[in-house]
């Protein structure tokens, strides 16, 4: 019997069995952020066990309150700061040079295919893009991979997506994800690892992939997998490039990292997206979705294009071109935050920063803020937000606010209309 992707890599990783079906790992990479990590600082700290198994496995950032908005998430930002500079975090990203953490960690060439990754983040799962088994964890999992490079897991379930056709034009990676969510519901792949592949995944950018690979965890999945491919090597070449000969080489290597034909899935599930039409969320769970057609007229107060799912480049370029030479709706605020300085100077060159402001729009600095309903971006109670982000529970941007999900190329048209409207409408 073949393996799947994760079983591979948690044969490669494997430390110790204690339990039946438990799975101590090596870890390849321990990531951080200033909500939860401090929490895990301070119980070490009591412990006297304030050090670091690796200081170069450890990628640590202030990405969810940038800059702090009051003394309590100043506070969480000083005791990661200071616990990276008593460690030597060398890669610590302070206010200036931070991004969201699941899109900076990703363009600094942090991840590779192959690897282990945690963090005390749901949507870890992002960095799956990669073929790498990434995954979200609790404080205690935290606190044992900063101290000792390992974590436990249950032996890896597969639910296997094959993703036929060709994805018409104004449909995007969102669409696909929140569409394969609809189908599975919130629980579909609880404890399991979710595989993306077909001819779909196969034309994703890196881009398109984290996208999907990051809202794996809103239908329960453990970690979202793509296969590693060209793709995948063209983008990490600048990281890689001292450790093959060619790209070639480098591709010859990752490619252990795919699942055997005749690998055991718990399931497998093929569609055909050749007719999938643009959608977007209703009520206060990811998995209630309708297409963008029938909630077309839905008055919105907030439109807001960012986050770890939808703040690159390709989503403003998608954003911009919907945008250009339009205005926000009267009575619509409309806030952008690209997800890293890299992000926001390639906006700036390329003329993306003016079209958002010629069209009305705030943009700020990069931050998680406005996703969590932290800052940057709140909303009151009764308001309706079409957001870029990955989450609609109730009150998750705003207390007693309404979150409807949708790409970015739907919310920039949402914007102008200021009701939920088709981007095509805007070619």
């Amino acid at each position: 019997m073949g393996k799947t992707i994760a079983q591979k890599i948690f044969e490669k990783h494997l430390v110790d069995t204690p339990f039946p079906n438990t799975y101590v790992l090596k870890l390849d990479r321990v990531f951080c952020h200033e909500i939860t990590t401090p929490i895990a600082i301070n119980d070490l700290v009591e412990r006297n066990k304030d050090k670091v198994f690796d200081n170069t496995k450890i990628k640590a950032v202030i990405d969810h309150v940038t800059p702090a908005k009051d003394s309590k998430t100043a506070e969480q930002g000083k005791i990661l700061r200071d616990w990276a500079n008593r460690n030597q975090i060398k890669d610590f990203f302070d206010i200036g040079a931070n991004g969201v953490c699941h899109a900076i960690f990703p363009e600094k060439g942090f991840v590779r295919p192959g690897f282990t990754v945690i963090m005390g983040d749901s949507h870890t799962c992002t960095h799956g893009a990669f073929g790498a088994f990434a995954a979200g964890v609790g404080t205690t999992d935290l606190e044992v991979g900063i101290l000792k490079g390992v974590c436990s897991f249950r032996e890896p379930k597969t639910i296997k997506f094959v993703l036929n056709g060709k994805l018409k034009e104004g449909v995007y990676a969102k669409d696909v994800i929140l569409h394969l969510i609809s189908k599975i519901g919130v629980n579909g792949a609880t404890n399991c690892v979710v595989e993306f592949t077909g001819p779909v995944v196969d034309n994703f950018d890196m881009e398109e992939r984290m996208t999907v690979c990051n809202m794996a965890v809103e239908a329960g999945a453990t970690s979202g997998i793509c296969y590693p491919d060209m793709k995948t090597v063209d983008y990490l070449w600048e990281f890689i490039k001292d450790d093959y000969k060619t790209k070639e080489d480098a591709l010859a290597d990752y490619s252990q990292w795919r699942s055997d034909d005749d690998a055991d899935f718990e399931k497998v599930i093929t569609l055909d997206l050749s007719d999938l039409q643009p959608v977007c969320t209703f009520g206060y769970k990811p998995d209630q979705v309708k297409t963008v057609k029938d909630m077309a007229g839905t008055k919105v107060n907030q439109v807001y294009i960012g986050s770890c799912t939808n703040g690159r480049i390709s989503d403003l370029r998608v954003a911009a071109k919907v945008l250009k030479g339009h205005h926000l709706a009267e009575g619509v605020r409309g806030i952008v935050s690209p997800a890293t300085p890299k992000i926001y100077k390639m906006a700036l060159e390329e003329g993306i920063i003016a079209t958002f402001m010629e069209a009305g729009f705030c943009v700020t600095n990069p931050t998680c803020g406005a996703c969590l309903g932290m800052s940057n971006g709140i909303l009151a109670e009764g308001e309706v937000c079409a957001s870029t982000t990955n989450r609609n529970f109730n009150g998750r941007m705003g207390k007693g606010g309404m979150v409807h999900l949708m790409s970015p190329a739907t919310a920039a048209a949402t914007a102008i209309a200021g009701t939920i409207t088709n981007s095509e409408i805007y070619k």
